[in-house]
């Protein structure tokens, strides 16, 4: 019998390495937004502790059910008022490193479910 594995999303993460993201046979050295099938290259951010609603706003437009956000190699904490206005949205919000965020999308998307993951990769903390 043969096992074949189901997809379904045409992206997954088979590899993080510090300031890289393996995805299929590409890699990506810049900080991105992953969705189930697009990815959004050069995402920028100074300072995880002053996001803003608005710097999310391409991503809500595209209303996913959850949100991981890899903030580097070390977790740091996204302004609360951030995290109440995605809820307000009905968007849930969970925050990690990106080694984690990256293994948490591919358990969600192989899950089928509607998944965006925010991975800073410039920025990480060695």
């Amino acid at each position: 019998m043969k096992f074949v594995r189901e997809t379904h999303s045409s992206l997954t993460i088979h590899q993080v390495d510090e300031g890289v993201i393996r995805i299929g046979d590409g890699e990506i050295r810049e900080n991105v937004v992953l969705f189930r099938d697009t990815i959004e290259r050069g995402w920028m951010v100074d300072d995880v502790s002053k996001l803003v609603e608005s710097d999310f706003a391409t991503l809500i437009e595209k209303s996913p059910e959850i949100v991981i956000f890899g903030t580097g190699w070390t977790p740091k904490l996204p302004p609360r008022d951030l995290v109440f206005a995605l809820a307000r949205r009905g968007i849930g919000f969970e925050t990690m490193d990106t080694p984690a965020a990256c293994r948490t999308f591919n358990v969600l998307i192989s899950e089928d479910r509607d998944v965006a993951a925010v991975l800073l990769i410039n920025s990480m903390d060695p």
